[in-house]
């Protein structure tokens, strides 16, 4: 497979998003589409409220157009829709019940949880009637296990938990986006080796939205993803991952986005057993800030340690 067709996808993508956001931001302000700030969150952030949010609409159009223009009819499309558009469909109605209703709060645990294991089953179901692969190979060793029917019981609390890692990474302005093109890009590498061609395409164009999103979102930002975007991201990963059977290498290239949702595990368990918390606050780029650091220079370390991340993923995988 050429460059060329992957390049395409990125700057198509790109230049889609840059040009979304004169034309979707505005609207946004127009319907009144603002964020609601918590006030559990850093004070500074408080600053933040009315600004329009549900931004992930335009990353989920730009990344689509190339990427259905590109792609062909085959069960790996399907997978890749399925997996991007049902969780991002499920941040759209999560944003939605927010902004309609003016609550910081959307869907329900419970109600979220069921939808996004919906979805991942639904993926795992398209994966069985495809004849995926259900061995998983740990990188730069022999090791190979086949887990039979119980490999997918694994991807669904996998695809679950990563979209929700994800979800928790999107809390300073441009971290998800910047974090989420870096692992985007690096599974872009691993799908160019192995001739995974709709899930090149699928990858680069997401590379190319989420840096023109980045140019609306980066601090100060002027619209935010919504769950309408990080759950997409999450989803979309997850089952780039299945896809070019890199499971393992998603522990690597994603590393910040479990990190942040392990940051959240810790601190619930620590305080509801011991009363106490290990984080000022949780997920961990709050802990930073309430440090002392500046959002910018939290951003840029994040980024530097998910580029560091990615990097190594790649060394593994090609």
């Amino acid at each position: 497979m050429e460059l060329q067709p992957m390049a395409f996808a990125s700057l198509v993508a790109f230049a889609l998003a840059l040009l979304l956001g004169p034309l979707f931001i505005p609207l946004l302000r127009h319907w009144k589409l603002g964020q609601t700030i918590r006030h559990e969150g850093p004070s500074r952030h408080l600053t933040k409220s009315g600004t329009p949010t549900m931004g992930g609409i335009m990353i989920v159009l730009a990344c689509a157009l190339p990427f259905w223009r590109l792609a062909g009819g085959t069960w790996d499309v399907l997978i890749v829709v399925v997996g991007f558009l049902g969780f991002g469909l499920i941040g759209f109605l999560d944003d939605a019940i927010k902004l309609f209703f003016r609550r910081s709060l959307g869907l329900t645990a419970k109600q979220k949880l069921l939808g996004q294991f919906v979805v991942a089953a639904c993926v795992c179901a398209m994966c069985v009637a495809s004849g995926h692969d259900t061995t998983i190979a740990i990188p730069e060793t022999f090791l190979i296990w086949d887990f039979g029917w119980m490999y997918y019981v694994v991807m669904i609390f996998v695809l679950v938990g990563l979209a929700n890692a994800v979800n928790f990474t999107d809390g300073l302005d441009g971290l998800l986006s910047g974090t989420g093109a870096i692992a985007f890009a690096a599974f872009a590498v691993l799908a160019l080796v192995r001739s995974e061609h709709e899930v090149v395409f699928f990858a680069a164009a997401m590379v190319g939205a989420l840096l023109g999103f980045l140019v609306y979102n980066a601090h100060p930002a002027k619209v935010f993803m919504g769950d309408t975007g990080s759950l997409a991201i999450g989803g979309g990963l997850g089952v780039v991952a299945m896809l070019t059977k890199t499971e393992v290498l998603l522990l690597v290239i994603g590393a910040v986005f479990w990190l942040e949702l392990l940051s959240v595990v810790i601190q619930v368990v620590s305080f509801r057993l011991r009363k106490k918390r290990v984080f000022l606050m949780s997920p961990l780029h709050h802990h930073w800030e309430l440090v002392g650091w500046s959002e910018w220079r939290v951003v840029v370390v994040f980024w530097s340690i998910a580029l560091g991340c990615a990097c190594i993923g790649v060394w593994m995988g090609v």
